[in-house]
């Protein structure tokens, strides 16, 4: 399985939608957590469910955290919490959502950059 992703620093990255099957290869790569940023069926009855990602994260052995947002805004709230994700969360992270740009956006919202 290839998985793709993108480093925004020494250890965090981001990753378009991920998928249950992709937990014990990101943990293999060496990734500590995973933060989901897509909401459930945003993508439709096909994307897997937040619960069905958390299962695989957590038997992989990754710290697992879901933060949906939308794709056009994000909220101070939801950067604030991304945030605290970031300074809480073993590293590496990886940060997903269905391209990896609002993930991105979060990132540079929260840190500055």
């Amino acid at each position: 399985m290839t998985i793709q992703v993108q480093p925004l620093s020494p250890d965090v990255s981001v990753a378009p939608q991920l998928v249950p099957d992709a937990m014990s290869p990101l943990a293999t790569a060496g990734f500590k957590s995973v933060i989901n940023n897509r909401p459930d069926f945003e993508g439709g009855p096909d994307q897997p469910t937040s619960a069905q990602i958390e299962a695989a994260a957590k038997a992989a052995g990754l710290v697992y955290a879901f933060l949906p947002v939308a794709p056009g805004y994000q909220s101070p709230e939801e950067i604030a919490r991304f945030a605290e994700l970031l300074a809480t969360l073993p590293r590496p992270i990886v940060a997903f959502c269905r391209t990896g740009t609002r993930s991105g956006k979060l990132f540079r919202a929260a840190t500055g950059g």
